[in-house]
């Protein structure tokens, strides 16, 4: 169980992290905001035209007499926004990750920097690193599908699917959650997907320490927005306890100490740029 406390540590870490330099939270929360407005037009087109949907997808419903037809399509029409709902909700992170993936390798190697010692960077092209990191997403949302469908299959047991279960649940979500976050600085060392499940397998309860809260947290609406930037910089922490030295073929890095200038402790680099296709770059 101490595990679990120094995993929450490094969550607390990272949003003291944030708080203590506004210019990096700011930075932060510009993806976050982004899929959020993205996210909420898409949800108000939903509720516009569910109902519409659910008229189309039951053509064999049309001569049912009043009120089992009424009745019908309006189950169905909550039922559809419902499941949309529940897809924002599980999609929400690998989304504003993949969005803000420029944002968050700065600020991940920002919060690096500030800890001292190496700064690795992937040397990758930018279009291959969001390549990278949405296939990854793509595969752990659909662990997250398979466990959610064998979960929910079990929430039907009497009493172990009321109690049991749903604990289950937050603590499969939480262990996915602090993977993808710890993506962002242990994807720059160049530790692949499988690798980092091992990492996070072999401290188990260091992963669901810092996970399984923010999932509760992220259950309230807006407050991951809120909260992203700071679990970034706490995933960016809790990643140098997994993997502390540069991986042994992970990518070049660059000194700590050099990380003066433009970017100073609490300052976001306004020069950073992006090359033809290329990762964000320092005069």
């Amino acid at each position: 169980m101490r595990d679990f406390g120094v995993g929450f540590g490094y969550l607390m870490k990272g949003q003291r992290w944030v708080a203590g330099r506004r210019r990096w939270f700011g930075f932060g929360l510009l993806p976050g905001l982004v899929t959020l407005v993205l996210y909420a037009a898409a949800l108000v087109g939903l509720g516009y035209g569910a109902d519409d949907l659910a008229a189309w997808a039951t053509p064999f419903a049309d001569g049912w007499s009043s009120p089992w037809l009424g009745v019908f399509r309006a189950t169905l029409t909550v039922l559809v926004f419902a499941f949309g709902l529940f897809l924002a909700v599980i999609t929400f992170t690998a989304v504003t990750l993949l969005v803000g993936q420029p944002f968050y390798d700065s600020l991940s190697e920002q919060v690096d920097r500030s800890e001292g010692g190496e700064v690795p960077t992937s040397g990758l092209p930018l279009w291959k690193e969001l390549w990278i990191s949405a296939r990854d997403s793509a595969r752990i949302l659909l662990r997250v599908a398979l466990y959610g469908v064998l979960l929910f299959a079990l929430g039907f047991i009497p009493v172990i699917g009321q109690t049991v279960i749903p604990v289950l649940g937050f603590c499969v979500s939480g262990f996915f959650l602090a993977e993808e976050l710890t993506a962002v600085a242990l994807g720059r060392r160049g530790i692949e997907l499988k690798e980092r499940l091992e990492l996070l397998r072999g401290r188990r309860m260091l992963a669901l320490g810092f996970g399984a809260p923010l999932t509760l947290a992220f259950l309230i609406p807006f407050v991951a927005v809120f909260l992203m930037p700071g679990a970034v910089a706490g995933a960016t922490l809790l990643s140098r306890e997994l993997a502390p030295g540069p991986h042994p073929q992970g990518p070049r890095s660059e000194a700590g100490e050099n990380g003066g200038g433009d970017e100073a402790d609490g300052e976001p680099a306004p020069a950073a740029r992006l090359t033809d296709g290329g990762p964000p770059v320092r005069p």
